[in-house]
């Protein structure tokens, strides 16, 4: 979880013409699964993309990030961009010290990773929806994993196969002190 804490200030609204007054408010955010759903259902698109967003469409995932009850919508606004980057920065974070191998089995899939595709994963792998409640990136990591330790292993082939045997039947008369 990332506090974010909004000082006061005075915004001036375009279309009243008039300052709004905003006090002081600390968020709490979390970058989750719940999170990336609320926001998907909302805008309709895929939050996992690498296409920019808009400063409306940021500040509205800071919305579904926040866990602080009641919070005047206005404090978003009232964001510094030191903030906003601190925000990006929690978000981009690993979270874990796990690393999975890259293994590439064939072409990239052009399948767009909606919150509803993590979830069918999720089913598919027997992890828990608790889970849904992790750092975004932790809970991709763990899929990750299960993926990886779910593949069948990698057959050897004919040179691996007789490098093995032959380490195996040189320990062996190593072990036994004989010459074969």
């Amino acid at each position: 979880m990332l506090p974010i804490t909004v000082s006061q200030k005075d915004l001036f609204d375009d279309e009243l013409q008039m300052f709004i007054p905003v006090k002081t408010h600390t968020l709490r955010l979390e970058h989750s699964l719940v999170s990336m759903s609320k926001w998907e259902s909302k805008w309709h698109k895929p939050f996992l993309t690498k296409e920019r967003k808009t400063l409306e469409e940021t500040l509205d995932y800071i919305r579904c990030m926040n866990m602080t009850q009641n919070t005047d919508p206005m404090v978003y606004r009232a964001l510094t961009n030191e903030q906003i980057e601190a925000i990006n920065e929690y978000i981009d974070n690993p979270m874990t010290a796990t690393t999975v191998p890259d293994i590439k089995s064939g072409p990239a899939s052009r399948e767009q990773v909606t919150s509803e595709l993590i979830y069918y994963w999720m089913v598919a792998l027997n992890i828990p929806f608790e889970c849904e409640k992790w750092h975004l990136n932790r809970l991709l990591t763990l899929i990750k994993v299960c993926n990886f330790k779910n593949q069948p292993p990698k057959k050897m082939s004919k040179s691996e196969i007789m490098a093995r045997n032959r380490a195996l039947n040189e320990a062996r008369k190593k072990k036994f002190n004989t010459k074969g």
